[in-house]
């Protein structure tokens, strides 16, 4: 497969992105219940977020991927649903080529220096979401603290709902503008988005930015992940892989 010739996606994604396509009568009528959406009070604007991903975690369909999320996302997964994690049984687990393995609860993460970051967020099928503030811990703080092995390479990202996975070279996990983020649009990260944990590497397409992270094994060479087994670029640079020139997001 070329890399201009993606594979089509099924009904739920590894990023806040699109569906399955379907007859034009239906889109224009899911679109029209968006457009309400957008234009009631903001509670009820929250609301309809809220039931959106709900919805779409149950979907086998992918219909509601097509709907817009709250702040122009998507919602999207690979395995229809995922467990939802809080407080009490959240874990993120930093293990493989480390001097220290390490356990975070959320408690943890949420004590450690916070780094806000405000970037475009652009998805490979091609919708953008401009100004987007994150907010978490650095990925490079947590590999500071693990004890990163002389021969280490890569770094490699797991995922609670059991399928997703992604990676980074060692030198691309360690940019200051890679987060493990706890917040999204100034408040805690939504299960639907990927919360409460999700990685975020602001210039790289949404699909490399991995929702429900559990688990960071650092590897010594970098292994596809999910999309990437499917024909997507490992290195996803916006505007500079997957046979796209979309403008930057940084």
């Amino acid at each position: 497969m070329t890399r201009d010739a993606k594979p089509a996606r099924a009904a739920g994604g590894g990023e806040d992105g699109a569906g399955t396509p379907v007859g034009r009568r239906v889109v224009l009528g899911m679109l029209a219940a968006g457009a309400a959406g957008v234009a009631t009070a903001p509670f009820l604007q929250r609301a309809y977020d809220s039931t959106l991903g709900a919805a779409a975690q149950k979907d086998p369909t992918g219909l509601s991927g097509l709907l817009p999320g709250g702040g122009g996302f998507r919602y999207y997964s690979v395995t229809g649903s995922a467990p939802e994690k809080d407080a009490h049984n959240y874990r993120l687990t930093i293990d493989g080529l480390v001097r220290h393995r390490t356990s975070y609860r959320l408690a943890d993460l949420r004590g450690l220096p916070q780094t806000r970051l405000v970037r475009d967020v652009q998805c490979v099928t091609g919708w953008r979401v401009p100004g987007t503030p994150f907010e978490g811990v650095r990925l490079s703080a947590l590999l500071d603290a693990a004890g990163v092995r002389p021969e280490a390479r890569a770094v490699r990202f797991t995922c609670f709902d059991g399928a997703y996975s992604e990676s980074l070279t060692l030198e691309q996990a360690r940019r200051d503008d890679v987060l493990v983020a706890l917040r999204m649009q100034d408040k805690p990260l939504a299960h639907a988005h990927g919360g409460p944990v999700r990685l975020y590497v602001a210039p790289m397409y949404f699909y490399k930015s991995a929702k429900w992270l559990s688990g960071i094994t650092v590897t010594d060479r970098v292994e596809p992940g999910y999309w990437e087994d499917r024909g997507y670029d490992v290195d996803a640079w916006v505007g500079r892989s997957n046979g796209r020139d979309d403008a930057p997001t940084t």
